[in-house]
């Protein structure tokens, strides 16, 4: 392909002209950065660590961390993002013990089961799909009316992300297994998308994370009790305790608060679409860390995911109903 070099500058000048960055979309691009570094530091930890073991335990802190981040904004009187004033009914109750089971509970142990028995590049691949899948139920919702541009945003975006991972995805008998389970927290995680906009009109994106995150953590680990009664701490090494911490403060602490504060200004189909450039932050890391070689396919196809990100941050792109 010898043109793919002026073509992929043609096509980034392209997305840089669509939309201007704002400071969400710079909030939104770290998320992207910590959750695509995010797969190498969890898959490196399962030497050491069962799976469903490890998860449980970056969830436990996890939800500490945001339980005491949320008590600290409330005690600060803080607002916007960390902490509102409404109280929460019994219908919000309700809704958060939804979203806890399908967002923590079951996302989680799909997520990481899939990764488990997958590649990196199937999962990759697979979650790109997440935008897809949330456009798909918000129109059917009526949540968010979609525009004609968000759609072609989204399938450019996902052609983009074909040609940077999806010539190495595979699926065999021994993945297959993997691949379904991400398929169904793909799903989870759009149906959490969603039905959690509807409590931030309410409530803080804070608020409503660390209360579903506890209740999803509690109902989390009696799947995870098995892998947890297998584990030998004591051979556990610092290095793999620094990738805990490390993904439960940032992977989800912080990715998820950027989530949602997000989902909350601009909805969750815009949001979703950001997930795209997850592979292309873990294609970037594998070449920095593994050395790992990058061909002028890949460029462009990273090139033609920034334009199908740029069409879908337009202001024409989604309406409220």
């Amino acid at each position: 392909m010898p043109n793919a070099e002026p073509l992929a500058f043609s096509i980034w000048h392209s997305a840089l002209t669509v939309t201007r960055l704002s400071r969400l979309d710079s909030l939104l691009l770290l998320m992207t950065i910590i959750w695509g570094t995010n797969y190498s530091i969890v898959k490196s930890s399962f030497r050491e660590l069962d799976p469903q073991a490890f998860n449980a335990v970056r969830l436990a802190v996890a939800s500490c961390v945001m339980a005491l981040v949320s008590r600290a904004a409330a005690r600060a009187r803080l607002g916007g993002v960390f902490h509102t004033q409404a109280s929460v009914t019994r219908r919000d109750w309700i809704a958060l013990a939804w979203l806890g089971l399908v967002g923590h509970c079951l996302y989680q142990y799909l997520f990481i089961s899939g990764l488990a028995r997958t590649s990196v590049a199937n999962s990759s691949l697979l979650v790109s799909s997440t935008p897809v899948v949330i456009t798909l139920l918000s129109s059917i919702g009526g949540r968010e009316r979609i525009g004609a541009r968000h759609w072609i945003g989204t399938f450019v975006s996902l052609a983009g992300m074909y040609l940077v991972v999806g010539r190495d995805a595979h699926v065999s008998g021994a993945s297959l297994k993997g691949d379904l389970m991400l398929a169904g927290a793909v799903v989870c995680w759009a149906l959490y998308t969603i039905g959690a906009r509807p409590l931030m009109v309410r409530h803080s994106p804070v608020g409503v994370t660390a209360l579903s995150m506890i209740l999803g953590t509690v109902l989390y680990l009696p799947l995870a009790a098995p892998g947890l009664a297998g584990v030998d701490w004591r051979a556990v090494g610092a290095l793999t305790w620094a990738k805990v911490i490390y993904s439960a403060i940032f992977a989800i602490c912080i990715a998820y608060t950027i989530w949602y504060a997000a989902v909350q200004r601009i909805g969750g189909a815009r949001t979703s679409i950001y997930s795209n450039l997850i592979p292309i932050v873990a294609m970037a890391t594998a070449y920095l860390w593994l050395h790992e070689p990058i061909g002028r396919l890949k460029i462009l196809g990273a090139s033609t995911v920034l334009v199908g990100v740029a069409l879908t941050r337009t202001r024409e792109t989604i309406g409220k109903p």
